[in-house]
This record gives structure tokens, sequence and C-alpha cells, in this order.
């Protein structure tokens, strides 16, 4: 199995030190970010300048689409899968955590329910990180788990129906064009990887993924 996935993509080893330096600052980037998006929520907003306000910022960082991008951009350019599992369950850690205890301690109320699904999305996490480093390998298989990262992240930036076809938010646009570039590696890559994906959005649009979320 071992030499299996090395035949997709070969893990890099690093220093102890650059190791511990990464995952302070995925951490500490997840709690800063996650106090970002609640301050945002409640008073921030309304103080940011009008072309800011105009792209709603605070709706950008409650979806998913955002944070998915950022799992994916720390997964698969941590050096070994075992160092991506680490460093994407210590970004949403930090993220959750700030994320509600702000909401607890400043905004006075706890929302349970929402707490239990990002405990357990946080939960699982690194196990989806370590697969996802390997959708910067080579072969059928990595083509295949591009494709599936850029169907969610097409989730969040279309809307699609029997007679229409729309563009959510220019924020998640963005964020799927820079998903192609992340997800680069050859021009006969890219295009299978698009072409595959988008395919599977078409197929899965109708379909309600984590509890509405996607």
């Amino acid at each position: 199995m071992k030499n299996f996935l090395n035949d997709i993509r070969t893990p890099v080893s690093i220093p102890l030190t650059r190791k511990f330096l990464y995952s302070i600052f995925v951490f500490t980037a997840g709690v800063i970010l996650g106090l970002f998006s609640k301050m945002l929520e409640t008073n921030l907003s309304n103080s940011l300048p009008c072309f800011l306000e105009a792209l709603d910022l605070a709706n950008f960082f409650s979806r998913m689409g955002v944070w998915i991008f950022l799992a994916v951009l720390i997964s698969v350019y941590s050096k070994t899968p075992v160092r991506s599992a680490i460093n994407v369950f210590l970004f949403f850690a930090g993220m959750v955590s700030s994320y509600y205890l702000y909401t607890f301690f400043v905004a006075g109320f706890f929302p349970v329910s929402y707490v239990v699904i990002w405990i357990i999305m946080t939960c699982i996490s690194p196990f989806i990180a370590f697969v996802c480093w390997y959708a910067r390998g080579k072969g059928i298989i990595a083509v295949f788990l591009s494709s599936v990262i850029l169907m969610f992240i097409s989730r969040q930036a279309f809307a699609f129906g029997f007679w229409y076809f729309d563009i959510r938010n220019i924020l998640e646009l963005l964020l799927w064009i820079a998903t192609i570039f992340v997800l680069y590696q050859s021009p006969k890559q890219i295009v299978m990887v698009v072409v595959t994906g988008l395919l599977l959005y078409f197929l899965t649009a109708q379909i309600n993924l984590f509890w509405g979320m996607l």
C-alpha cells in the first residue's frame, strides 16, 4: 500500500522545527480567521468601506466554500499526507474554537447544533486532508481526487437548476478559479480535472450534502 501511494505522490521530509512552525502558523491563521468571520457577522461588516460591504463578506465567510478552499490549500501544499492531516485539523480546531468562544463570551449565545456539526467536521477533516494531499500527485487517482475537490467548490460558486445556471457570488467564483490554479499541474491534467469536476457538479447539483451546507 505504501508503494502504491508513493507512486501517486511521494512525501518530502522536512526538519522538525519547520514542522512545528508550520503547524503553529496554520493554527494561528485558523484562530484569526474564526474571530474575523464571527466579527463580520456581528458588527464589523457595518464599519467596512462601501466596496467591501458590497462584496458581502459576512455571508461569504459564513458559507463553506472559503473553508473548503483553505483546507485544500493547506492540504495539498503540505509535505506529507500525515502533515496534511495534522495541519488541516489544527486549522479547523483554531477556527472553530475562536469562532464559538467569541459567539459565547461576546455575542452571548451558543448554537449547540451548529457547534456539534463543526466539531464533527473538524474531527473528520484529518482523514479527508490525508486523501486530498494526493490530488497533486500523478495518475488517474490524482485526477479524480482533484475533480472531486473542484466539484465541491463548484457547488459553492454556481447555482444550477433545470432552467437556470447562475454565479452565486463573485468571491466564490474567484475561489473556483483559484482552485484550478492550486490543482494545476499540466494543461492535459487540468482539462481532465475541470471537465470531470463540472460533470460531477451537474450530476450532484440537486443532491443535498452536509445538511444543505454545500
